[in-house]
């Protein structure tokens, strides 16, 4: 009896210490408008002793809201960790930038010491930006370690805000004899362009401590790649660069050669849909092959690179022993060239690494890859439109990096849905819906689209056991975010059609490359119980529209048309 309850006491115990300072409201879809709405909050931060973290993701506070949480923080001196993602939904752009500014002054108010600052999934633009200038640049971020601001819509201007702000925190806090040590960014899909990015380098190479850095999908074209490449080799410490679906060319990818040069510590590189070329990506074997040692994962998929480069690739990372994924799917390598490459990574034992090579382009038409890259000077801007035509991809999860696990590695979801392929689905085995099912997050539906879209591109209709799975798979996900209550049907509907290129994005998201398995997927989920049939009408009304970016895909869209239209109510 005695050990029961010791054991009872235990358990408690490390319950309590898991949660220890951290109050959460975490995805509770609660709208709160005015002082009344948030009373209850307000209550139970002032009576929280020792309040260290604060979540308030998937919610959506208001400006009244926010300025009176922001009275209860002013004394929460412990508070280190803001979580608050996703918390504007539905609230105009204007109100965001004072809501902001009020929460900022309290905690600069209250004395605390920041570590983690999350505000991603905010589309509160450059003025948003200027919202948390105060707090970037005031003693409360001086201990800053982790920076989170991914989808925000910053743009240029937000990203030489943001950059100037974070150069002010690190010179204050270097005089003040304790540095910034910033060690996580992240900030993809914000539009940074090359101005914006080039800014940020500037403080990155000041500041000196990154680890990680993930700014994926911006628009930076090689001046941009440059600017990070220098700043990349003044942190030393850096495990892990996410610059995937921009636009490096033979030039931006040879000057982020000569920098992983000067690293040892890198695990993870995801130069994927980065148009690295054939001449790029062999500048990049090189350094894999003389450095890197911690090398875990290397990404160059969709890159325009050609046979000779991949083997070149494939051959570098022959002694990398803690190498779990090599990913060179999307490339001109040709049905010889993916078997002399699958050849070549089996006879070094290390075929079990290679990723799927399913969306290889074929071989080029003509041998003039490297005469393509002549004149990028000139060719930037079709540099940009070949980027715009490219497939989204964005391969690390921007809230962790796992530890690698001992081979024969275990079936991983955050993998699949980083590099999808077949294989990977079928490996998770027969568990795969519930471990899928884990990774959805009702609150956020532009993450549920992504997600429909990754698994549906692995769909393949002459292989039984693949569709099987893919569609398992798809309506596992789709049957859990539609009996959400907190689900909105209609934004799923809608951010789906902007990453088919069907609809634009007032943030300018850059749809995906559409394949059939997308549009053969969408036919099946519209034909199934949990699909709201109200929405079926927008999706027919989209579908029935010309479109490029459905062209490659006729045969599916036919299909889907034909479904959508027996589906639809006649007026």
């Amino acid at each position: 009896m005695a050990s029961d309850v010791v054991t009872q006491l235990a358990h408690s115990l490390a319950k309590t210490q898991v949660n220890e300072g951290e109050l959460s409201y975490k995805g509770r879809g609660l709208k709160l408008d005015n002082a009344e709405s948030v009373k209850d909050i307000v209550k139970e931060i002032e009576e929280f002793d020792g309040l260290r973290a604060l979540r308030l993701e998937g919610n959506t506070v208001g400006l009244e809201a926010a300025w009176t949480i922001a009275t209860a923080l002013k004394t929460q001196s412990d508070l280190q960790c803001c979580y608050w993602s996703d918390m504007f939904t539905g609230r105009l752009r204007a109100e965001i930038p004072p809501a902001l500014v009020s929460l900022g002054a309290a905690i600069i108010t209250a004395g605390a010491r920041l570590k983690v600052l999350d505000l991603s999934d905010n589309a509160f633009g450059p003025d948003g930006v200027k919202g948390i200038d105060g707090l970037l640049k005031s003693s409360a971020c001086h201990s800053l370690q982790e920076l989170r601001l991914n989808n925000c819509g910053m743009g240029i201007g937000g990203g030489k805000i943001l950059a100037a702000a974070l150069k002010v925190c690190y010179e204050e806090s270097r005089a003040l004899g304790s540095p910034l040590k910033l060690k996580v960014f992240i900030a993809g899909r914000n539009r940074l362009e090359n101005d914006g990015a080039t800014a940020l380098a500037k403080a990155f190479e000041l500041i000196g401590s990154l680890e990680e850095v993930h700014m994926p999908q911006n628009g930076i074209n090689y001046p941009g790649v440059t600017a990070l490449a220098s700043a990349m080799q003044h942190n030393h410490q850096l495990r892990v660069l996410n610059l995937n679906d921009n636009t490096f060319t033979k030039k931006g990818a040879i000057a982020m050669a000569e920098a992983l040069k000067h690293l040892r510590n890198v695990q993870v590189i995801n130069f994927g849909d980065c148009l690295v070329r054939s001449e790029g990506a062999s500048a990049i074997a090189e350094t894999v092959r003389d450095g890197l040692p911690l090398l875990k994962k290397l990404n160059l998929s969709f890159g325009e690179v050609t046979q000779e480069a991949a083997l070149t690739v494939a051959t570098s990372v022959q002694h990398k022993d803690q190498l779990e994924e090599l990913d060179l799917n999307g490339n001109s390598l040709g049905p010889e060239g993916c078997e002399n490459l699958r050849e070549l990574m089996k006879g070094m034992n290390m075929g079990r690494i290679l990723g799927s090579l399913s969306d290889d382009e074929g071989e080029p038409e003509e041998d003039d890859d490297e005469d393509h890259d002549d004149g990028e000077d000139d060719d930037e801007d079709e540099d940009v439109e070949e980027e715009e035509e490219e497939e989204e991809e964005e391969h690390i999860n921007s809230n962790q990096i796992s530890t690698p696990p001992s081979a024969p590695r275990p079936p991983d979801v955050s993998s699949f849905l980083s590099f999808p392929s077949p294989d990977k689905l079928l490996r998770l085995g027969e568990k795969r819906c519930s471990l899928i099912q884990q990774q959805v997050d009702g609150m956020d539906v532009h993450r549920t689209a992504e997600m429909f879209l990754q698994i549906s591109s692995v769909y393949r209709e002459d292989n039984t056991e693949v569709k099987s799975a893919v569609l398992e798979s798809i309506d596992a996900v789709m049957s859990k975010v539609f009996s959400t209550p907190i689900f909105q049907p209609l934004s799923f509907v809608s951010s789906l059609l902007v990453m088919l290129g069907l609809l634009k994005s007032e943030d300018k998201l850059k749809p995906v490359r559409v394949v059939p398995g997308h549009l053969q997927c969408l036919e099946h989920a519209v034909k199934q119980s949990y699909f709201p049939k109200e929405h079926i009408m927008v999706l027919n009304a989209f579908m029935t529209r010309q479109n490029k970016s459905l062209e490659s895909c006729n045969g599916a869209r036919d299909q889907l048309k034909s479904t959508l239209q027996k589906l639809t109510p006649e007026s």
